[in-house]
């Protein structure tokens, strides 16, 4: 059974929804839709504790065990986002391109909108083809934020 945690971020509050040793959906929630902060133990503990890394930039890539629940073009986007470089960006075109569906923009796009784990797959690395930045679930001020922590600490 899938349970879950809610910790304070810099970004605002995130649910980690997990089962077991695994964690399978990341949420961006305000403050106000925390109802519960969820189960600590080991495991959340080492999910915060890296995230709390790449917050500071001390942190390029996660060692996470996760599991991606989506349709098999959704989960192609998702793994092309994983090889998308820290402190890096792509565009939506060649995202498609590398997932072999150089005509599937709009599908990348909405794939790369149901992203079940911000950040750990970082679709906020995602831009608009004039580089551009466009859309992000967690807000646009979020992505901002996400891309800046990465250019200012890619060395």
């Amino acid at each position: 059974m899938k349970k879950f945690v809610v910790y304070e971020t810099e970004i605002g509050y995130l649910k980690f929804i997990y089962e077991k040793e695994t964690l399978y959906e990341i949420k961006l929630m305000k403050k106000e839709e925390v109802q519960e902060l969820g189960e600590k133990n080991l495991f959340t503990e080492n999910i915060f504790r890296q995230f709390q890394e790449y917050f500071l930039g001390k942190r390029k890539e996660f060692n996470i065990d996760y599991k991606l629940e989506g349709t098999e073009f959704q989960k192609k986007v998702w793994n092309a986002l994983k090889e998308i470089p820290y402190g890096e960006t792509r565009c939506y075109q060649e995202v498609a391109e590398s997932v072999k569906s150089p005509k599937a923009c709009r599908a990348v796009g909405l794939a790369n909108n149901k992203n079940p784990l911000m950040i750990l797959i970082p679709c906020h690395r995602v831009i608009g083809k004039n580089k551009k930045l466009v859309g992000y679930a967690g807000g646009l001020d979020i992505k901002i934020k996400l891309l800046e922590l990465e250019k200012n600490n890619k060395n």
